[in-house]
């Protein structure tokens, strides 16, 4: 993955975001802000892009994103469900209409046997709909991981927003 693709994924997110007269919001973990800074790139994104929520700490996603201590402690940091209450936390905290939320292990210390390096945690939701989750194990260093964690985050976006309705 390189940046100018990442650049063109962030492009044609903002143009079918401008087209269907949404906003977006992102709150990440693992890929420390990559997500917000790709979108941020493209010019005229303050017409479709409200803010990122960078909770790399645990204390951060309970305090900016009001991630449950119970779920921190039942499932840890990278889960399924701490994504869906990052994405729930983004979307209440923020104007926008749709959000992502990545939570992952992008290396090169912090796996274990359950949760290896390179397991991410995607969310992906709006204020009336129920989010869409998927994990993703990508190989790679540490950069790698992180940068196909934001091109996974960006194309999910993209999903869901050209979905009908």
């Amino acid at each position: 993955m390189k940046s100018d693709e990442i650049t063109a994924l962030a492009r044609e997110l903002g143009e079918a975001l401008a087209a269907a007269g949404r906003v977006a919001s992102v709150a990440e973990s693992c890929t420390g802000g990559g997500v917000a800074e790709a979108i941020t790139r493209i010019p005229g994104c303050s017409a479709w892009f409200d803010r990122g929520f960078v909770t790399y700490s645990n204390d951060a996603k309970r305090e900016v994103l009001d991630v449950p201590q119970a779920t921190l402690d039942m499932h840890g940091a990278v889960s399924e469900e701490t994504a869906q209450a990052m994405l729930r936390g983004a979307l209440a905290r923020s104007g926008a209409h749709l959000a992502t939320a990545v939570t992952g292990i992008a290396g090169p210390d912090g796996g274990s046997a359950e949760k290896p390096v390179g397991l991410v945690w995607f969310a992906w939701g709006s204020r009336d709909a129920k989010p869409v989750t998927e994990s993703r194990r990508f190989g790679g260093d540490r950069d790698g991981v992180r940068m196909q964690a934001v091109a996974y985050a960006l194309r999910g976006l993209l999903e869901l927003i050209r979905q009908p309705g």
